[in-house]
C-alpha cells in the first residue's frame, strides 16, 4: 500500500501544480509602445495594477525626490518655447512638458528644468534629467542610446529660401539639388538632406539653429531644412527677408516624431509614455499644437 502511495504522489503533485497554473491569472506581454516612434501602444514593460502602482508620483523615482526634472537646450526657440524661458508654460514644448508633468500627479511648482545640450541629451551614458524635451525626432539609432517616449507631435520638415535666392522658386527636390544647404548637426533635417534631397554639394553642418539662421542671412547658404513650425517662425520673426519654400511629405505609417527623451532603460519611461498617449488621445495634444504651433497652411509639397 505504502508503494502504491508512494507511486501516485509525483503523479498528483503534476496534476495538483497544473491546476494551480491553470487557474492562477496569467501575466501579459508586455506591450511594445515606449520608443517605438509610431505614438501607438501603451508604453514598455508596464501594464494593469503593477504599472499604476509604480507610476504613483510617490512612487516614481525621479532626479529629486517629489521633483521631476526636464531638460532642454538653451538658448529655448519659439514656438517651441516663449521669451527664452522653458519654466513660463508658454510655447508648444513647456505646455506639453507641464501637461505631462500633471499627467505624472507633480503640480507646475514641482517641475525643475535644466539645461542641456541638443547633443548630449540623445549621447549614451546617465542623464541628468527626467525627460528632455527639445524637438527630438524619435529613430532607431537614438534608440540604441536612450529610451522615448510615445511621439508628442508629427514632424513635417520643410526648406527655408531668402526671397531673392532662386531657391525660393523650387517646386521638387530636384530644384534644390543645386543649392548650397545647411542643417543643424545630429538632425534629422541633416538626414533629410543626404538621403532625400542628395545636393551636389556637401551640406553645411551646424551646431545650432541660430547659426544655421545666420548663414543664411549672411549668404552663406541658400537654404535651410527646419521643421515647419520652426519655418514659419524664422521667416515671420527672424530673418523677415526669407521665406517657407516647401514642405517634405511623410511616408504614410512612418510618420517622423518628437519624442520625449529619457535615460536608457529608465524606469520611468512606461509611465511617461503612458502621459502622453493620455494626452493625445484626450485631445490636449491638438489643442495645444492649434494654440501655439502655426498650422500648415498653403505650404506646397516638394516631390
Amino acid at each position: 500500500m505504502r508503494n502504491t502511495v508512494r507511486s501516485l504522489l509525483p503523479a498528483l503533485f503534476v496534476l495538483t501544480l497544473t491546476a494551480a497554473t491553470g487557474c492562477a491569472p496569467q501575466e501579459s506581454s508586455p506591450p511594445s509602445g515606449a520608443g517605438s516612434g509610431t505614438g501607438s501602444g501603451t508604453g514598455s514593460g508596464a501594464s494593469g495594477s503593477t504599472a499604476a502602482e509604480s507610476c504613483d508620483p510617490g512612487a516614481l523615482p525621479t532626479e529629486a525626490k517629489g521633483k521631476l526634472t526636464v531638460g532642454t537646450d538653451k538658448p529655448a526657440y519659439a514656438p517651441w518655447f516663449q521669451d527664452d524661458d522653458p519654466a513660463n508654460g508658454k510655447g508648444f514644448e513647456s505646455a506639453v512638458a507641464y501637461a505631462v508633468a500633471e499627467a505624472l500627479g507633480y503640480a507646475k511648482d514641482q517641475v525643475v528644468w535644466r539645461t542641456v545640450p541638443f547633443n548630449n541629451s540623445v549621447a549614451p551614458g546617465e542623464k541628468s534629467f527626467d525627460f528632455d524635451i527639445n524637438q527630438v525626432s524619435i529613430s532607431d539609432a537614438r534608440k540604441k542610446a536612450v529610451d522615448f517616449s510615445a511621439g508628442y507631435y508629427d514632424v513635417r520638415p520643410a526648406v527655408v529660401a531668402l526671397k531673392k535666392s532662386p531657391y525660393a522658386k523650387a517646386r521638387t527636390i530636384a530644384d534644390l539639388k543645386g543649392a548650397r544647404l545647411g542643417a543643424q548637426v545630429g538632425s534629422t533635417s541633416l538626414d533629410l538632406i543626404d538621403a532625400t534631397i542628395e545636393p551636389k554639394q556637401r551640406p553645411a553642418v551646424f551646431q545650432k539653429n541660430d547659426f544655421a539662421k545666420s548663414a543664411l542671412r549672411n549668404g552663406q547658404v541658400d537654404a535651410i531644412v527646419v521643421d515647419l513650425p520652426t519655418a514659419f517662425y524664422i521667416t515671420s520673426a527672424e530673418v523677415t527677408d526669407a521665406e517657407v519654400v516647401g514642405q517634405f511629405v511623410q511616408t504614410p505609417g512612418a510618420a517622423e516624431q518628437f519624442g520625449l527623451v529619457l535615460d536608457k532603460d529608465s524606469r520611468l519611461t512606461p509611465c511617461v509614455t503612458r502621459a502622453v498617449e493620455g494626452l493625445r488621445a484626450d485631445g490636449t495634444l491638438a489643442a495645444l499644437e492649434k494654440t501655439w504651433l502655426t498650422d500648415a497652411v498653403d505650404v506646397p509639397v516638394l516631390k
